[in-house]
């Protein structure tokens, strides 16, 4: 009978291996900085990362006596390290010197200044938790390989942060490092906090799987995402593009020719200016006919830089999605739309003045193509659930119901 019931015992734990060890996504929160409104992670050991989607690598200031890792200049990781260049950094070479003429140099970069520096790669550590989409279950220490860089690189992030998490889609990014150091998929979810609101904790979770909030329990809201391609730009840095038919205001259209960037590195949506002119102009005729057909009417205040509509906010109607002001929506490919009410179009940005939450994108000529016709900033990016999947290269989004935040994640840890 014992011999009969052995291979019975042995099948039923074979089948229940995979299930009871699949790896699980890994967890951090994310914080909203105040005075740069740039967001951050925790790394390790006390050390917070500027979260940047478009950063390629993963890069903190250098430890006193560190040890560089040993990749030759013709290594693979060595090529994947020096794959990007921010424009106008200086990589004269691999080799900083003759001594270590043969080990690898990377040029980490700074995403607010553009600055870059040469730097040692080394081996790190991103201490976290495992998730299953709920609550925090384990703590977990994931292996990576960061860039070491001169702190000079840190000016203008936010006091404290030690460095850069970059998230793009390249293969030094984190989400790549952490979905072959924990067998998980390439991807990633990111709901950014919204500072001054109570538990204004964001999340990232490596990896994928469900996304519940206390407020909503049971609800996975990573089956209610509307998903659009991400599209590759040859010789452009490994940023999340997407695909953009027009910008809508109501019910008028704005062209808008070039695509839009997924861009955590400036606090607010930025538009070219050959797009951002008539989508102003577009806002102010609807705002007006708001008003004419008897609603409140906007009056207008003093711009504050660098918006340029700002209006007295108690001339505004106050609701549950924030001011009563034209819709704006984003036609995105595959025919999605992003829709954003007035909690994510209008920002206060002083007691008694709410500002349209959009600017004009500097440094570009016109209708210059070369340019993305939109970068989404992290403020309308707050409190919207997104999933990057790099695996299968679709943008997922959903924003969260007006009484739910990102902060409402539970990030009490879990008995088993």
């Amino acid at each position: 009978m014992a011999a009969r019931l052995l291979p019975l015992l042995v099948l039923a734990v074979s089948l229940a291996w995979p299930a009871s060890c699949k790896p699980l996504p890994v967890l951090v929160p994310v914080t909203k900085d105040p005075a740069t409104l740039l967001y951050t992670i925790p790394f390790h050991y006390g050390n917070d990362l500027v979260v940047d989607t478009a950063g390629p690598l993963v890069w903190s200031t250098c430890q006193p006596g560190h040890l560089p890792a040993e990749f030759p200049c013709n290594s693979d990781t060595c090529r994947k390290a020096n794959a990007f260049h921010v424009p106008g950094c200086h990589a004269p070479g691999c080799g900083r010197d003759g001594r270590k003429g043969s080990t690898c140099t990377a040029y980490p970069y700074n995403p607010v200044t553009g600055a870059c520096a040469a730097g040692d790669l080394v081996h790190t550590r991103l201490v976290a938790n495992t998730t299953d989409g709920v609550h925090p279950v384990s703590q977990v220490s994931v292996r990576a390989i960061a860039a070491c860089a001169p702190s000079s690189l840190l000016k203008s992030l936010p006091r404290g942060a030690s460095g850069v998490a970059g998230l793009a889609g390249s293969d030094l990014a984190l989400p790549a490092q952490v979905a072959s150091a924990q067998n998980v998929s390439n991807k990633f979810l990111l709901c950014l906090p919204r500072g001054g609101f109570s538990g204004d904790t964001g999340v990232a979770i490596f990896g994928g799987g469900q996304f519940q909030v206390t407020a909503q329990p049971g609800r996975d809201f990573t089956q209610e995402l509307l998903y659009t391609p991400l599209v590759t730009k040859q010789g452009m840095p490994p940023a999340h593009y997407v695909s953009i038919q027009s910008i809508a205001v109501e019910n008028t259209r704005v062209r808008a020719t070039g695509g839009a960037v997924v861009c955590t590195k400036v606090p607010f949506t930025l538009l070219r200016p050959d797009v951002y002119r008539p989508f102003v102009y577009a806002f102010a005729r609807a705002l007006t006919a708001q008003g004419a057909q008897g609603g409140p009417v906007a009056r207008r205040v003093k711009p504050v830089p660098p918006f340029e509509r700002c209006y007295d906010a108690r001339s505004l109607a106050n609701t549950r999605i924030g001011y009563l002001v034209p819709g704006v929506t984003l036609t995105l490919g595959g025919g999605k739309n992003w829709t954003m009410n007035g909690l994510s179009s209008m920002v206060d940005i002083k007691p008694g003045t709410a500002c349209l939450a959009f600017a004009r994108m500097e440094g570009v000529k016109g209708r210059d193509l070369a340019a993305p016709a939109v970068l989404i900033g992290g403020f309308q990016m707050e409190n919207t659930l997104l999933e990057f999947d790099m695996a299968k290269k679709r943008l997922g989004f959903v924003r969260l119901p007006f009484f739910t935040q990102c902060g409402h994640f539970n990030f009490t840890k879990t008995g088993y």
